[in-house]
């Protein structure tokens, strides 16, 4: 059995492809699984309403497909976050939240990841973290009952930007269902902004890491910038996760249009498949 597994991310590829032919392609280019998203469109919130058999269809997919779909990325609680002021808001929230719980225990999904969000388009408030804090314990009951992960990312938003902002939530939900799913590319646009260093950020969610999102990132953007241009370092980090306990990656990045994105599969697959053979290989090596 490999030592990890590397993810794809969905949006990684063309969205008008069916799951079926992005589990073909993910695999094609030598990934291990994909990585769904749940984000705040519509046409991606419908998803969670799913009859039996469309989801027991994408099941079968999977199987034919021979690559299995294990991690969620639930960004649709920026629209709905379980903090907003609005009491009609955090309900659709919370059905959002009970309704991926029970898409990912249908699918197999291992990880839910959570947006590190109180609130996004309003101003974060003491009532809009005390409300966040009252549903993340309710998430986290809920997630127990079906023993679904769930890992917080650390955002692009001060409210958790950090491992260490996330790991103050964990620590006060104290429950083993609730982790950090860090995004290595914000936490390096964060280290960069407060002049800390990212590596001590990692340490300080020892023992809660699930997953480590292999995004790249400049200062001050946070998304669609092609790796290699960009400041994360990828083989220190995920050199340091490694040594954390970190076994499950996945490589974030978007499809923009134009270009072979096919082969951008592939040399992402291949830049981050070299990094963590190495880890993988000193492992063995010590054994």
């Amino acid at each position: 059995m490999k030592l990890y597994t590397l993810g794809l991310y969905e949006k990684s590829m063309p969205n008008e492809l069916s799951f079926r032919e992005k589990l073909t392609y993910a695999r094609e280019a030598g990934y291990d699984f994909l990585e769904m998203s749940i984000d705040e469109t519509e046409e991606k919130l419908a998803r969670l309403d799913w009859s039996v058999e469309k989801r027991a269809s994408l099941v079968q997919d999977m199987y034919e497909a021979g690559l299995p779909i294990r991690t969620m990325c639930l960004s649709g609680h920026r629209k709905y976050p379980l903090g907003s002021s609005e009491e009609s808001v955090r309900i659709r929230g919370m059905e959002i939240m009970e309704k991926a719980i029970n898409l990912a225990d249908d699918l197999g999904i291992r990880i839910i990841m959570l947006a590190g969000y109180d609130v996004y388009y309003e101003e974060s408030s003491e009532f809009t973290k005390k409300m966040f804090e009252m549903n993340l314990r309710k998430a986290v009951d809920m997630a127990a009952s079906r023993s679904i992960l769930l890992g917080f990312e650390t955002m692009e938003t001060e409210f958790m930007n950090t491992v260490g902002k996330a790991m103050k939530y964990v620590q006060l939900m104290g429950s083993d269902y609730l982790g950090v799913y860090p995004d290595i590319g914000n936490i390096t646009n964060a280290a960069k902004q407060y002049k800390t260093d990212v590596i001590e950020d990692l340490k300080s969610g020892s023992g809660r890491l699930l997953a480590m999102h292999l995004k790249e990132t400049v200062p001050g953007k946070y998304r669609e910038i092609p790796y290699g241009s960009g400041h994360v370092n990828f083989e220190e980090a995920i050199r340091e996760a490694w040594r954390l306990g970190i076994r499950r990656y996945v490589t974030e990045f978007w499809y923009t249009g134009g270009g072979d994105w096919k082969e951008e599969l592939r040399k992402a697959n291949r830049m981050m498949t070299d990094i963590l053979g190495r880890q993988a290989k000193e492992e063995e090596h010590a054994s």
